[in-house]
């Protein structure tokens, strides 16, 4: 990534220091840029600490382990995700039919969950490196500035489907996972699978026309 490749190369700065609360927020800030850099696997907890400048006892006053900091990791990437579906959110018309913004919505979330794979890879593969029930999950730390997670702003886009007499409300139920299944799956095509490398105008074009395909499928 450019930020990698312009940081210091003396490497992270040592704080001598914290006030009281600091050092869970500097391991966590930690955690999310060992994720950013090598997803899932190159969380640890040793590290972190390493990074954040105190022994490795220090942390386990916040954390009780590898596994608790991942999860907070974790947490992190999807209210990240979540951002960035929000972002495509804010950029909508609001001049709009109530149908057309509808459908705009849904391909606003589809858009930035697929910008976020590829721009944040690492933090995309952390976000869902744990098998997890997503529905009922009201964990602040993965919403977004609006108070939803990334499945929730999916829902919310189906449910302005519906509203707006896009979407019929006998086909409403379970629909957030044929999106889902949709998106991601190209998602990790695009950077894991036989996709990867392709031009950004195809990968462009691809993800226009999968939008479509779930519009007009569901």
């Amino acid at each position: 990534m450019a930020a990698a490749a312009g940081a210091d190369r003396r490497g992270p700065k040592i704080r001598s220091t914290y006030r009281h609360g600091d050092l869970r927020r500097a391991l966590l800030d930690a955690g999310i840029e060992l994720a950013r850099a090598g997803g899932p696997e190159a969380v640890v907890l040793r590290e972190a600490t390493r990074r954040a400048g105190v022994v490795p006892n220090a942390a386990y006053r916040h954390f009780a382990g590898r596994e608790d900091l991942l999860e907070a990791v974790r947490a992190a990437a999807l209210a990240a995700l979540a951002v960035a579906m929000e972002r495509e959110l804010a950029r909508l018309r609001q001049d709009q039919r109530l149908a057309d913004q509808a459908r705009a919505s849904l391909r606003a979330v589809g858009r930035g969950y697929l910008q976020f794979a590829l721009a944040e890879t690492g933090l995309f593969r952390t976000a869902f490196s744990k098998a997890g029930a997503v529905e009922d999950d009201r964990d602040p730390a993965k919403a977004g500035s609006s108070g939803l997670n990334p499945f929730e702003l999916l829902g919310a886009a189906l449910d302005r489907m519906v509203q707006a007499d896009v979407l019929p409300a006998s086909r409403r139920p379970g629909a957030e996972y044929l999106a889902w299944a949709a998106v991601h799956g190209l998602a990790l095509l695009l950077i894991d699978g036989p996709l990867k490398g392709l031009r950004k105008k195809q990968v462009s074009g691809l993800a226009q026309r999968l939008l479509d395909m779930v519009d007009k499928g569901l």
